[in-house]
């Protein structure tokens, strides 16, 4: 483990971000979520797609679903469009950003 309590690396970069979990006074706890950046056009939040697999009981088949979770980005990852990201819970940093980016791996 790290200085954030977390199983992945830190960044090399650093930042003076508060809203860090590595470099800041951010808590992160609760989950740890994977999925793929598919807008990060904003400076300081991305927006992360999760897709999952749903039991349908009635057929006895599965159905993909999808769900989007808003997060926040601090300056010291960077992230693009396409990009593999871990997002960690945090407390509520607006009204729809609950999450913050803990890893990201480009193109995965």
């Amino acid at each position: 483990m790290n200085a954030a309590g977390l199983e992945v690396a830190p960044p090399k970069k650093k930042c003076q971000d508060e809203r860090c979990p590595f470099h800041g006074h951010l808590k992160v706890r609760g989950r740890l979520l994977s999925g793929k950046a598919v807008s990060a056009s904003e400076k300081s939040f991305a927006v992360v797609q999760m897709e999952y697999l749903h039991m349908v009981p009635k057929f006895t088949r599965g159905e993909r679903r999808r769900s989007r979770v808003s997060a926040h980005v601090p300056p010291c990852i960077e992230v693009r469009e396409g990009d593999a990201v871990t997002l960690g819970e945090c407390r509520p940093l607006s009204k729809t950003i609950s999450f913050v980016v803990v890893e990201s791996r480009r193109g995965a």
